[in-house]
């Protein structure tokens, strides 16, 4: 798909979700030469992954104000109204623009979309093709841009920004404005060496962090990248303390895991206890249909109360045949012992979505100039302190498209100049041969997530997690700077820094809202303020 890598672009991406690649499609058919890095396969993010679909208003008996309203409540007072109102006013016309390349959502006899229910929402409003909608969209986009001309790069890591300032720290001063982006470095994995690419607009669409836990529905790239990168070039983030556990997904004992879309429970499945009784009607009038923050709490509690490692969906009440509308569902159960339609599935919660990240405007633009997020990397104020289900695809292509304008416009007003980046230098450092002390940091790091920084905290548990992980912070940094750089160390450095950004939020946070609950601060606080947390000196 790529040709030869230039060391120059009007706009690199990092990430080839459906952020980075809705991105990248509407810059190069402007005429702007662009570049997209993704460190594993091209196909390989959290959007391939996501089941359940995106959700919009597309029906006659559905508005805009029950979708906002829907989606400020899941938010628990945190979300931006302004930011709701526009990112799902556009929603239509993004979901017109997949379809238009190729997307084929699920359809009903007569036509009609067929819309599926969940958590959180009181319609009918999720598009999907059937259980793999960030499959079908994925493929569809990285259909279109081979044609418009983008150069895709597979097995490329981003280490970190180049900006005016780093620049000058390395003895090459670069006139004009200090503070805005060059460019970045790049780790080339199959060669084994690190690169140097310039471009006035660098993109983060690096997904989320899931990797910072044991148990996670995200794919093994989803360690933080973009938020690390971003601190270390000065930026502050934001609410990362809002990690959505999902409920239910597929328990085994070899962790095995897999996700179980909440689609399923809105065609009527139940969660129920060890004794086959539904117990989500205690915790929320919406039962098993709440917001994912209650329903993850709730089997938390019920974990607990039995002792058992997991609770169970049960699906004889489901209003749809099973193999037909989540064949990927099904055949996953099958393969691992448990036929979904003859007998309950074993599910626990799991690391799956940060509702926080980097602060953007409404045109992905953010504290440096030239750099822009988009997607899970990036908080805008909708999600506020817990997303609504099917939410998060939507703002990716929404966000895009807005995104997209204002580089275009930034790039066409923009004095074009011819700047000598400084070079990646390793110095005389060797590679490890240690490599066993990174994956024991690796194991140490997920345990103490998991076990601190879970669904239930308590401030005696995060000062805990946080003295862990400095020290792990201290560890790895030591070795960054004494070792060659390989793709295992560097997405362990990221991820013990966004860990260690995620518990200081938390420790900030004197209250219980959302996705955030600590046993100290049962209560909700009497205003709601977002968490801005700035980068660790080091």
């Amino acid at each position: 798909m790529s040709r030869k890598r230039s060391s120059q672009y009007d706009l690199v991406i990092i990430g080839s979700g459906i952020a980075g690649l809705s991105f990248a499609l509407k810059v190069a058919q402007a005429g702007f030469r662009v570049a997209i890095f993704t460190k594993k396969n091209k196909a390989e993010s959290n959007t391939n992954y996501a089941q359940g679909g995106i959700a919009a208003v597309t029906s006659a008996g559905d508005d805009l104000d029950k979708h906002v309203n829907d989606t400020l409540e899941a938010g628990d007072g945190l979300c931006d109204p302004k930011v709701v109102e526009e990112i799902l006013r556009d929603g239509p016309d993004r979901i017109k623009d997949l379809v238009d390349l190729g997307v084929a959502f699920s359809s009903l006899e007569d036509g009609r979309p067929s819309l599926g229910k969940e958590g959180g929402h009181s319609e009918r409003r999720v598009l999907h093709v059937k259980d793999v909608t960030g499959k079908a969209i994925e493929d569809a986009l990285l259909a279109n841009i081979a044609e418009q001309g983008v150069d895709l790069f597979e097995h490329f890591f981003a280490i970190d920004l180049i900006t005016a300032t780093k620049a000058s720290k390395l003895g090459v001063q670069i006139p004009g404005p200090q503070d805005r982006v060059l460019g970045l470095y790049l780790y080339d994995a199959n060669k084994e060496k690190v690169v140097t690419v310039g471009a006035p607009v660098v993109l983060l669409a690096t997904g989320g962090a899931g990797q910072t836990y044991l148990y996670t529905t995200n794919p093994s790239i989803a360690t933080g990248d973009g938020v690390a990168m971003a601190s270390r070039a000065g930026l502050s983030a934001m609410n990362l303390e809002f990690i959505q556990f999902h409920p239910t997904t597929f328990h085994s004992l070899d962790n095995d895991r897999f996700l179980i879309t909440e689609a399923v429970r809105g065609e009527g499945a139940k969660l129920i206890d060890g004794k086959g009784r539904p117990f989500l009607k205690k915790h929320h009038p919406l039962a098993d249909l709440a917001p994912r923050d209650v329903v993850a709490r709730a089997i938390d509690r019920e974990m607990k109360r039995s002792g058992s490692p997991f609770v169970r969906l049960a699906t004889p009440d489901m209003k749809v045949d099973f193999p037909e509308r989540f064949p990927n569902v099904y055949e996953n159960c099958l393969k691992r012992g448990v036929n979904p339609v003859e007998a309950p599935i074993p599910v626990v919660p799991a690391a799956h979505y940060s509702c926080g990240g980097i602060p953007t405007k409404l045109d992905c633009s953010t504290g440096l100039a030239g750099l822009y997020a988009c997607g899970e990397v990036a908080c805008t104020g909708l999600h506020g302190a817990n997303r609504l289900a099917s939410n998060s695809l939507l703002e990716a292509v929404v966000m895009a498209h807005r995104g997209a304008e204002a580089v275009c416009s930034f790039l066409d007003a923009r004095k074009k100049e011819k700047i000598q980046l400084p070079e990646w230098v390793d110095g005389d450092v060797p590679a490890s041969d240690e490599r066993v002390v990174l994956s024991h940091n690796l194991d140490e790091l997920k345990r103490t997530m998991w076990d601190y920084v879970g669904i239930v905290r308590s401030t005696k548990r995060l000062q805990r997690a946080q003295s862990r992980i400095r020290n792990l912070v201290r560890e790895i940094n030591e070795y960054y700077w004494n070792a060659k750089v390989d793709l295992s160390l560097l997405e362990v450095r990221n991820l013990v820094c966004v860990a260690e950004l995620i518990v200081r939020s938390a420790l900030r946070r004197k209250e219980s809202r959302g996705l955030h609950y600590t046993l100290d601060y049962p209560d909700l606080a009497e205003t709601a303020e977002d968490t801005l947390v700035r980068p660790a000196r080091r």
